[in-house]
C-alpha cells in the first residue's frame, strides 16, 4: 500500500470469495480452536501452501467474528404488506441483535424503503445467517449493508 492510500473494506458473499481465501479462514479457525498446533498442520489440513496462508492471513476474517459490538446499518426494500416489518424485526431479535433505529419511507407503488441500524452484541448469533434469513423473507428485496461502525 502506498503512502496516502487508505484501507478499503468490502462485504462479499461467500460464494464470490476465492477458495484459497476460505481455506485461509478455515486454517485460522483450526489454529484458534487449537485443533491443530502449528501453521504447517493447519495448511496441510485445509490443503493450501504456507505462503498462501501468510499472504492472506491478515486480510480475511469471518464477518461475524469482526462485527461483535459494532453497529450495522442495513437498507432494503419491502412490499407494503402487513406483518413484513414485524417478521424482519423478529428475525433480528431471534439472533439477539439490538435494534437502534428504524426508518421507513412512505411506500410508493407498494414498495417501502427501509433502513435499520442494529447493534451486534457478544450474544448475537451469526450475522451472515441473520442477513440471509432477512433476505429470504417473502416480500423483502435487495438487502444491503450500508455501513459498519
Amino acid at each position: 500500500m502506498s503512502m496516502g492510500e487508505t484501507t478499503q473494506y468490502f462485504v462479499v458473499r461467500k460464494k464470490a470469495v476465492p477458495e484459497v481465501l476460505l481455506k485461509v479462514v478455515e486454517a485460522k479457525r483450526l489454529l484458534e480452536s487449537e485443533k491443530v498446533m502449528t501453521i504447517q498442520d493447519a495448511v496441510d489440513a485445509v490443503g493450501i501452501s504456507r505462503s498462501s496462508f501468510y499472504k492472506y492471513k491478515d486480510d480475511i476474517f469471518q464477518f461475524h467474528d469482526n462485527s461483535q459490538g459494532t453497529t450495522l446499518t442495513l437498507t432494503f426494500q419491502m412490499d407494503d404488506e402487513p406483518g413484513i416489518l414485524s417478521d424482519v424485526l423478529k428475525i433480528i431479535a431471534e439472533y439477539h441483535a439490538n435494534i437502534l433505529t428504524i426508518h421507513q419511507s412512505i411506500p410508493i407503488n407498494g414498495i417501502a424503503s427501509l433502513s435499520l441500524s442494529i447493534q451486534v452484541l457478544q450474544t448475537t448469533g451469526d450475522v451472515s445467517k441473520m442477513l440471509e434469513q432477512v433476505e429470504q423473507k417473502q416480500g423483502v428485496h435487495h438487502v444491503k449493508i450500508l455501513a459498519k461502525e
